[in-house]
């Protein structure tokens, strides 16, 4: 093998989804279609996680910026952009446009980038720099590792066809009076494939469900092909109709109060009063007093909303340093009240804020504390990693939300709504009580999924989910059964190996570092376990228990294998070099089973690494000794992200053990070359 303000007091409340994705909410449409057939100071301690004995490295976290401080460091990578594109070799008519600095203690800078070409935005052409103090550049995390060369910026197809395909597939997906705001513009598409002239049109109206609708489609401005889709509107799910009597950042105009959080960047809570477009009013009273925790009183949402945005906000600031969602110290808003029993909420970054519907009946408002965390993270994803929502990508961003939606909650330490690894649990949106998703088995919502599978990125975003949500519990606590905040938790692993935490706080830290400096628009269940792992080295070290749980718990979810190639059982392995050409036929690497009885089983994990550039070019297949061919990786999957190293557990059941299994790959566009490192077939 190769190397390879002023404060309300709300009253006690009785218990009870850019350019990129602009709206997100908690629920997708299919799952509110089955949910609508069914019909006090915190004072709690939760319990102490696992943790590793491990500290960070000095000097390896983030600095806890000032939005001064922050744009300072914007205005200064602005001033030497050109320079950057220059030493990055970039050609003569790309340029480079600043979305985010982080700051390292070391002095270490991570500057994020989009790219124009000719004048045109580059989608999926995203990037982040890291620099070190010296000013030496240190390592380069793109979107695409194609060049930038499109044929041409001269559409041949008119702009009013790609418009009538935009508007043609947002119908057939139930959409409400669609229509287009704006004129399809040009853009370089590169977020697969090669990089090519298109359009981006973005339909407008309503989704069958009553979510605002933001379809974003990307044709081929040659042929007409579409290239991609994706729902800018990102769906997700405080008052003190969970969250019991709780302190309110107000302010005060004559004789009135507001909900203005002056302490918060202004954040402002308003009340749609069940209208679905415009602002709403801003919650006003003489009283300073919110709601009463009934949801018939207009004002319990808005205290839960209000509530749910100054938690959210706290944390970003004191535990990952970040000052609001931009990073710049401007609060977002929050709408409550939206529609009539919308049994949903999203963010939206065309109003840069949280909207919350009242739920089945217009009796359970979407504004508990985890819905709130969940929904101001698609903000803060978008105006970080940018995670395309669709596709893994898609996945990992509504991850990503709940993954901190739950951070949220555990650091509110809220005795009416303690933390858990529960989504939505406080909402009842299935009407029967249960949570809408599991961190711990995913599975148990019937719909998401436990662990990375080669067909996932077809899978509707908050089922993809699965997976992440799935490490990030294993990260944290660890596998088996166990009870924290009383709730019990049985988590299983797709090797049947068991993971020890190392702890949420540290969990957390390495998912932020990870999407603030290694995540791009395109990245998948690959790339995402290389940039945790990446971070963990980073802030621990490459030697460390972190590092060594980041791996095991991916692993536990079906994404690369154990250190040392673990797993158990009985392994045979090719360790053979293999070319693979560039566009051209399959090849096999071929691997002898001998000495097993019977057949295959059921869970037959295969361990491949190839070492190729864009591996959505390749189709990788495990060809059994009868012939018959089990697809590992489709092509067109896994986008621009470089080599393949991961694990695939395979249902072998109705094939003979021994024989000759073989790997089969093929390169099906042309520039990219590698070759197949290695790989192997573990029975367990």
């Amino acid at each position: 093998m190769r190397d390879s303000s002023s404060h309300r007091r709300a009253p006690h409340a009785p218990r009870t989804l850019h350019r990129k994705a602009a709206a997100v909410a908690l629920v997708g449409v299919s799952a509110l279609i089955a949910a609508a057939v069914q019909s006090g100071a915190a004072t709690a301690a939760p319990e102490k996680a696992p943790s590793a004995a491990s500290k960070a490295i000095p000097g390896s976290e983030s600095l806890k910026l000032t939005p001064a401080q922050r744009a300072e460091l914007i205005r200064q990578a602005n001033a030497t952009r050109a320079d950057t594109a220059k030493d990055l070799g970039l050609g003569a008519k790309e340029k480079l446009v600043v979305r985010d600095v982080v700051k390292d203690g070391n002095g270490t800078l991570h500057t994020r980038y989009e790219r124009t070409y000719d004048g045109l935005p580059v989608l999926g052409g995203d990037l982040v720099v890291e620099t070190a103090k010296s000013g030496a550049t240190e390592g380069v995390v793109k979107a695409t590792a194609k060049a930038i060369r499109p044929a041409t910026t001269t559409a041949a197809l008119p702009a009013a066809k790609a418009e009538k395909q935009a508007l043609t597939l947002a119908k057939a997906a139930g959409a409400d009076k669609a229509d287009t705001d704006r004129a399809p513009r040009k853009v370089i598409w590169a977020g697969n494939g090669t990089p090519t002239l298109a359009y981006e049109t973005v339909v407008g109206g309503l989704q069958e469900d009553g979510t605002p609708n933001e379809l974003h489609v990307i044709t081929d401005a040659a042929t007409g092909a579409k290239l991609y889709e994706y729902q800018g509107i990102e769906t997700g799910t405080g008052n003190t109709m969970y969250s019991g009597t709780v302190t309110l950042g107000t302010a005060q105009s004559g004789s009135n109060y507001t909900l203005t959080d002056t302490a918060r960047g202004n954040h402002k809570t308003y009340n749609l009063n069940r209208g679905t477009s415009g602002t709403g009013t801003l919650f006003s009273g003489p009283d300073d007093i919110w709601g009463n925790g009934a949801a018939s009183n207009t004002e319990t949402a808005g205290a839960d909303a209000h509530y749910g945005a100054a938690l959210t906000w706290d944390y970003y600031k004191n535990v990952q340093g970040r000052s609001g969602i931009r990073g710049d110290g401007v609060g977002a808003y929050s709408r409550v009240h939206y529609g009539n029993a919308y049994v949903n909420a999203f963010w939206d970054d065309s109003c840069f804020c949280m909207t919350y519907g009242d739920g089945s009946g217009n009796t359970h408002p979407l504004t508990s504390i985890d819905v709130a965390g969940h929904e101001m993270t698609h903000g803060v994803t978008s105006n970080t990693a940018g995670l395309n929502y669709s596709g893994e990508s898609g996945g990992l961003n509504e991850a990503t939300s709940d993954i901190f939606g739950t951070a949220v909650e555990f650091y509110a330490n809220n005795s009416s709504d303690v933390g858990d690894y529960l989504i939505g649990e406080k909402i009842n949106i299935n009407g029967d009580g249960t949570p809408l998703r599991y961190m711990d088995k995913p599975s148990k919502d019937g719909a998401s999924k436990d662990s990375w599978y080669s067909g996932i990125g077809s899978v509707d975003v908050h089922y993809s989910s699965g997976p992440a949500n799935h490490f990030f519990y294993l990260l944290s606590e660890g596998s088996g059964t166990k009870t924290i905040n009383g709730v019990t938790y049985n988590s299983s692993t797709s090797d049947g190996l068991p993971v020890t935490g190392i702890g949420r706080d540290k969990a957390e830290k390495i998912w932020f570092r990870a999407l603030t400096t290694k995540f791009t628009s395109t990245t998948n269940y690959a790339a995402a376990r290389t940039g945790t792992l990446a971070a963990a080295g980073e802030l621990y070290g490459t030697t460390s228990a972190e590092y060594t749980a980041v791996a095991n718990a991916w692993a536990g979810v079906a994404v690369g294998s154990r250190p040392g190639g673990g797993g158990g059982g009985t392994s045979f392995e090719s360790t053979t070099d293999v070319s693979i050409p560039d566009n051209g036929a399959a090849v096999n690497s071929p691997i002898t089973v001998t000495g097993r009885t019977g057949n295959a089983p059921s869970n037959l994990a295969v361990s491949v690494d190839i070492v190729h550039t864009y591996i959505g070019d390749l189709r990788v297949q495990l060809i059994a000794p009868d012939g018959t061919a089990y697809t590992l990786k489709a092509y067109g999957t896994g986008g621009s992200t470089d080599n393949l190293n991961t694990t695939y557990t395979v249902n072998a059941s109705s094939e003979v053990a021994n024989g000759t299994w073989q790997l089969r790959v093929q390169d099906n566009a042309a520039q990219d070359t590698g070759y197949i490192n290695g790989w192997k077939l573990t029975f367990p």
